[in-house]
């Protein structure tokens, strides 16, 4: 059993990684910005805090004292060159502070490769909106690979992501390449169940890897 502390926990994925978490036995944290808006989260293992993801000093009050970080938050109402540096600057400075030296984090399946050194985002007609989306993942890549931290992203296909879908456990993760086959849709649960594997199992290290079915 860890003690788990989830950043973002409201959202889609958040909600499953919590749900995940507590399941499997760990105490889970779960960190959101206005627990009034989230009533139904807090649990016989989970505890519901407020917190803001891009606050160093928020971050390391959250993380304290725990054994794993998860990064699941993302905001629409922020540019995404801003919030997702900006995140992942203050989760490396909170974290430190905190003590906490493992971080995963969801990623985005744009960012994997359909050919060596050729990312899908980068490929001839790529969305112009998606693509400001997905370099503002790459910006909080590359705030995590300048720093100390023992970290992961798992990135999911580049396909529709199913938030009402059950998990069916057979997914698998790993390599950084767009998967050459898959269903035209993957479940959030099994996005959860890969993140909490990855918290409780370290199994990538300072790297990007693909999840899929």
């Amino acid at each position: 059993m860890s003690g788990i502390v989830v950043f973002g926990a409201g959202g889609r994925a958040g909600r499953r990684v919590v749900a995940t978490a507590a399941r499997r036995g760990h105490e889970v944290t779960a960190v959101v910005r206005d627990p009034g808006r989230h009533p139904d989260l807090a649990g016989e293992r989970v505890r519901v805090v407020a917190g803001d993801v891009t606050d160093a000093d928020s971050v390391a009050q959250a993380a304290a004292g725990h054994d794993v970080a998860v990064q699941v938050a993302a905001r629409l109402d922020v540019p995404a060159r801003e919030f997702f540096p900006a995140a992942a600057r203050a989760l490396v400075d909170g974290l430190a502070r905190a003590g906490v030296s493992r971080l995963v984090a969801l990623g985005i399946g744009s960012l994997l490769e359909v050919a060596p050194g050729m990312r899908l985002v980068d490929t001839p007609g790529f969305p112009a909106d998606a693509r400001a989306f997905s370099l503002g993942h790459a910006a909080e890549l590359e705030v995590f690979e300048g720093s100390a931290l023992d970290w992961v992203v798992i990135a999911p296909p580049p396909v529709f992501l199913d938030a009402d879908a059950p998990g069916t456990g057979r997914y698998r993760v790993g390599g950084t390449r767009v998967p050459v086959e898959g269903d035209a849709a993957f479940s959030y649960a099994d996005v959860a169940g890969a993140i909490v594997d990855e918290a409780e199992r370290p199994a990538h290290h300072r790297v990007q890897v693909a999840v899929f079915g």
